[in-house]
């Protein structure tokens, strides 16, 4: 444990405590966090601090295209009834910002982190992970981001051989293809709504048949492996058939899923479903995703979209119509600049709602709503987007960089 001995060598501990020193003068300069510059500072002056900080930790590291922040927030909290924690819980996921957060858990005994896609292969060869969870593969970032098979291949590379456990969705043939390349895998049958991703078979390019949840590729018989865990409704049910109930203040269909790949992963540390599911009622938002804030009069719903697949599943937690939606979009490095992906999402699930749209890219948005046979009015901010709402609820859905922007514009 990170408490018996010190693993850091003089060189190491002077380049935690420049990055420090450095994430401190971001914040006082109101830069935000400061994690990632501060991150990268430490890694100049010691490029393996962060195989260096990881040594002394039990580490899960927890990828995916959508829902890796909070299932990262929900592990995190189920794995504190075994011990400390140390995590990203602000989401800075590449190498900079998950060096500043291990940086930060000198007494931890467990590293939750999450990892961006792209970097999972090379953060899992630093941190020496015990656990590593997949969720899902899909599009998203489509200027900078490898296609998914792409994705799932270098996943399938970087982790062939693993000593980790992975625990992975057994509902995505991308993230099965992924994982199968490992010698221990943990299999959750988690569900998968958005199934554009995975229409090709990952291993031979064959067409995949869907019969029910099932699916199998007719041509090289690549097929869903049996889950040993499953969310079914509103419980999860264990290797040995027990069902344990999921009580959430998160809402949704998606944050069950990531709470029964949660209580997979607590159970490798020998957390027992029904201690780690009780803990995880304590999440209520996750870095302002979900909250409710009041604002003009109204109470408004912050909602985080980044893709088609999260999209979707945002669609399906919604209040029924007539509640007002406001929908904000932005094309900036950190969203990907492509909107292409607006074609992908299926606007029609909000017929009957008031739609008011804002954000850097409200007119490529307005012209796919056009064509989706949706009334809407462009508005030039927020503030005019409300006002144009009755008093009551709002939905508020956005992408990254829109969303931080609503969070600034609240107070949140």
């Amino acid at each position: 444990m990170a408490g018996n001995s010190d693993p850091l060598t003089p060189r190491a501990k002077l380049a935690v405590t420049a990055g420090k020193a450095v994430a401190a003068a971001s914040r006082a300069a109101g830069r935000g966090s400061g994690s990632v510059i501060g991150g990268r500072v430490a890694l100049k002056l010691d490029p393996d601090l962060l195989a260096r900080l990881a040594q002394n930790l039990d580490v899960v590291l927890v990828s995916a295209t959508n829902g890796k922040t909070t299932t990262t927030r929900l592990i995190a909290e189920a794995l504190r009834a075994a011990g400390p924690v140390v995590s990203n819980a602000l989401g800075a996921n590449m190498p900079a910002g998950i060096t500043s957060a291990l940086a930060g858990g000198s007494d931890a005994r467990y590293g939750v982190i999450e990892v961006d896609e792209k970097y999972l292969a090379g953060v899992a060869r630093d941190t020496d992970p015990k656990c590593i969870a997949l969720l899902n593969l899909s599009r998203d970032q489509l200027d900078r981001a490898a296609e998914t098979r792409m994705l799932a291949e270098n996943w399938r590379e970087g982790l062939a051989g693993s000593k980790a456990v992975i625990v992975a969705n057994c509902d995505d043939p991308l993230v099965v293809w992924a994982a199968s390349s490992s010698p221990n895998v943990i299999w959750v049958a988690a569900g998968q709504m958005w199934k554009d991703d995975a229409w090709s078979c990952p291993s031979c390019g064959g067409v995949m048949q869907r019969p029910g949840d099932d699916w199998f590729c007719g041509e090289c018989g690549f097929r869903r492996p049996t889950a040993s865990w499953a969310l079914s409704g509103d419980h999860v049910l264990d290797p040995h058939g027990s069902a344990w109930p999921i009580h959430l203040q998160l809402p949704g269909r998606a944050n069950k899923a990531n709470a029964a790949s949660s209580a997979a992963v607590a159970a490798v540390f020998g957390v027992p479903p029904q201690v780690a599911l009780e803990r995880m009622y304590q999440v209520q938002a996750v870095a302002g995703r979900y909250d409710v804030v009041q604002f003009q009069g109204r109470d408004l719903r912050l909602l985080l979209a980044k893709n088609p697949a999260g999209w979707l599943e945002t669609f399906s937690l919604i209040d029924p119509p007539p509640t007002p939606v406001i929908l904000s979009v932005n094309a900036r490095s950190a969203d990907g600049t492509d909107t292409s992906w607006l074609w992908d999402v299926d606007y029609a699930r909000l017929t009957g709602h008031p739609i008011c749209v804002i954000g850097d890219r409200k007119l490529d948005l307005a012209v796919r709503l056009e064509v989706a046979n949706q009334q809407f009015q462009v508005c030039d901010d927020l503030d005019q987007a409300v006002q144009l709402c009755p008093p009551g609820r709002i939905e508020v859905i956005a992408n990254y960089t829109a969303f931080q922007d609503l969070r600034r514009r609240v107070g949140n």
